[in-house]
């Protein structure tokens, strides 16, 4: 981690002293070079984009899938010297990469795509012909969850749907087991049955359609029963009130094709029997 951050640190320096002060007055308003790695030397950023929680779908090389990551996000969009050649770029940006210590995932060779990764850091680089290239940096975290169940919204999804979904009771990726911090939300669930003794409910399992479909509907069925021991044992609910059932990806609420979608497909939902 030293050798990347004293790298680094030459190479942002080898770009101030070569890159002409006029080219860097045009940079995109409130942009600026990624800490970790800086550009070409006499570009320019064109635009910028920044977010504290978001997701990239990363490309991977020999035969593997995509990868999703997950944490902060930068996106700078440059635009290169005409007086450098895209095979320039890619080489130059190929070698301040492996001098820095990142491991390569994914590299197209002269197309000009890379994938890599140092730690919990991702970078994805794309050099096109017509002067450009796009530079993604996503520093792994796990995104936050902001929904969180309320027990008279849920009554009041009951009453004029017959079912309500509940955000907030969490699970590690292809597990089973209850995150602590989704306290909150099963004692949501809990004060609405115990405001309505008469209600009895199915716990439905939801997922997003990201693996195996019966791997999916295995794991719903499993995050169901496990809301349901959780609601018997340490919030007092009957048994006979509750039955667990897993629909995997079956019942989306949103399209899958973004996070923002598969987290809301990511669920438990309560259903009136």
């Amino acid at each position: 981690m030293n050798r990347m951050r004293s790298v680094v640190a030459v190479l942002f320096v080898f770009s101030l002293v070569s890159m002409p002060l006029a080219a860097a007055s045009k940079d995109a308003e409130g942009c600026k070079d990624s800490p970790i790695i800086t550009r070409f030397p006499g570009s320019v950023i064109t635009q910028c984009k920044e977010k504290a929680d978001d997701v990239y779908t990363f490309e991977m090389g020999g035969g593997a899938p995509p990868k999703k990551i997950e944490g902060q996000y930068q996106e700078l969009d440059y635009h290169y010297p005409d007086s450098a050649s895209k095979a320039e770029v890619v080489r130059n940006v190929r070698t301040a990469l492996k001098n820095a210590g990142f491991t390569f995932d994914y590299d197209s060779g002269d197309y000009g795509d890379m994938t890599v990764h140092a730690g919990t850091t991702w970078i994805w680089e794309s050099i096109n012909h017509d002067n450009t290239y796009n530079q993604i940096i996503v520093k792994q975290i796990a995104l936050k969850q902001e929904m969180v169940a309320n027990a008279k919204a849920m009554m009041g999804g009951i009453a004029a749907a017959g079912h309500a979904a509940v955000y907030g009771i969490l699970f590690d990726t292809g597990k089973s087991v209850i995150k602590p911090k989704s306290a909150a939300a099963l004692e949501e669930v809990a004060k609405l049955l115990k405001e309505d003794p008469k209600l009895n409910v199915y716990v439905v399992g939801h997922t997003d359609n990201v693996g195996g479909l019966s791997a999916n509907m295995q794991l719903s069925r499993n995050r169901a029963a496990a809301v349901v021991h959780a609601l018997e044992t340490t919030y007092g609910i009957s048994a006979s009130r509750l039955a667990p059932y897993g629909d995997g990806p079956y019942a989306p609420v949103a399209s899958n094709d973004s996070e923002a979608g598969r987290a809301l497909n990511r669920r438990v939902e309560l259903v009136k029997q």
